[in-house]
């Protein structure tokens, strides 16, 4: 195991800080509002629900087309779009969309659309959709998968496959992952898309992910990305992930699947509590490992001072709408 030699050490709550790093207004409203009030809301619709929050300077830099409201004095952004004869309303906001985008990022406007994944993304609470990078532009929820791999049967013997991301990656590369983690596309379900990335990702079998895997609820934080993550900082990203456990026998080793995971680690309960003591791990990373030791019964109300605050903030109600529409066809 390699530690980084940091100096600064992250208690437990500290980390999961890091990560749910945008206030909340159960608890602290006057900050809220203070941090709130420069942002503009993007809405699905004039007077539709709100989806997401965007920084005043991606409304100014987006180079927005008619089929765009930008209401400036009450800090909203909307798509208008008219549908005619043997036209469909998705269809059109989603060419909206990606016209806007793809506009933007030939125009080198945003270094977050230089990751451009060709892959879709659900706006929820609607059956829109839109381009991965540019999510975190309009601030909407993102869905993912994490999983936590590991060995042994009760809390001394458990040990965890842990990745380190590829230093080429975009997104914070060289960091400590989790076992198998990806965002889930527009259309497709979290355990699919878990069984994808556990092949993509760790080289880990169909028929023993589909097996064996247990799904253990999620984790829920509003990230605001800072300069690890790649691009702009300062940009919105609500999400939520589900989680699952793979307990898996000695002699099943991941394997690096793709050019995203340099390598795989077996390492035990207090290795990952000291890297993630030093920072090591990706923030929500962190966050899966932390909500993995609470329900196995490492960490407890009487080894974690700030258990019941950590734990709440796990799993934090958002300000959007968080369920997935699917359109008639899927």
């Amino acid at each position: 195991m390699h530690y980084s030699g940091e100096t600064k050490q992250h208690s437990n709550l500290e980390l999961v800080e890091e990560c749910d790093n945008f206030p909340d207004p159960a608890t602290n409203n006057a900050v809220y509002l203070q941090q709130k009030s420069p942002l503009y809301d993007f809405r699905i619709k004039k007077d539709g629900d709100i989806v997401g929050f965007m920084q005043p300077w991606v409304v100014e830099r987006m180079p927005w087309t008619k089929h765009w409201t930008i209401d400036r004095q009450r800090k909203e952004v909307y798509p208008v779009v008219e549908t005619q004869e043997g036209q469909q309303m998705d269809d059109l906001y989603d060419s909206a969309m990606d016209d806007l985008l793809a506009d933007a990022r030939a125009k080198k406007i945003f270094k977050v659309l230089d990751g451009w994944r060709n892959e879709l993304y659900p706006v929820l609470g609607s059956r829109y959709r839109m381009e991965r990078s540019g999510s975190a532009l309009f601030g909407i929820v993102t869905l993912g998968v994490h999983l936590t791999a590991y060995t042994g049967d009760d809390r001394e013997s458990i040990k965890i496959w842990v990745p380190r991301r590829a230093k080429s990656k975009q997104t914070y590369g060289g960091m400590l992952d989790n076992t198998v983690a990806g965002g889930i596309s527009a259309g497709e379900t979290p355990f699919e898309c878990l069984v994808r990335e556990a092949a993509e990702e760790a080289s880990l079998p169909e028929e023993l992910v589909r097996k064996n895997v247990k799904q253990c609820g999620t984790v829920s934080y509003f990230h605001v990305r800072d300069e690890r993550a790649g691009g702009e900082t300062g940009l919105m990203q609500p999400e939520v992930q589900h989680v699952y456990d793979l307990q898996l026998m000695e002699d099943v080793i991941p394997q690096p699947g793709d050019n995203e995971v340099e390598a795989f680690q077996l390492l035990t309960v207090k290795e990952v509590q000291v890297a993630l003591a030093e920072g090591q791990f990706k923030p929500n990373c962190a966050v899966v490992l932390l909500d993995f030791f609470v329900r196995h019964g490492i960490l407890t109300a009487e080894n974690e001072p700030a258990y019941i605050e950590m734990v709440s903030r796990m799993h934090r109600r958002l300000p959007f709408p968080t369920t997935p529409y699917r359109r008639p066809a899927e």
